[in-house]
């Protein structure tokens, strides 16, 4: 079976490709991804490398270079959001090495768009 999975973000509605139930859960999702060495992106991802998912690829992205009061946890942040910190956009990037991949919520989402720094 396949299915489409639509999504939309900062008011935009976009179409992915048909995804299948047997690939990665994630795909098509909106997400924060930690990295290794890359840092904390917020996304849409458009392609996860299944064997590992330690590649990831986000459209819509936000480079999430600091925050406040969104706790200690990113799972928070994820799901809470943030009460400060310093984003800036990013149309699409491709991210190695991603180490945690956690959805977000619309709660949280709303948080973040107050403080796109471009």
């Amino acid at each position: 079976m396949e299915i489409v999975r639509r999504i939309k973000t900062h008011g935009v509605k976009q179409s992915f490709k048909k995804i299948s139930k047997d690939q990665h859960p994630m795909l098509g999702r909106r997400c924060l991804i930690r990295t290794y060495s890359a840092g904390v992106h917020i996304g849409d991802i458009v392609y996860i490398k299944g064997d590992t998912s330690m590649e990831v690829q986000l459209v819509n992205a936000l480079r999430l270079w600091s925050w406040q009061g969104g706790g200690l946890s990113l799972s928070v942040v994820a799901t809470q959001g943030i009460k400060g910190g310093r984003l800036n956009r990013t149309p699409e990037i491709y991210l190695t090495n991603a180490i945690e991949i956690i959805t977000t919520t619309s709660e949280a989402e709303e948080t973040y768009v107050r403080f796109i720094e471009d």
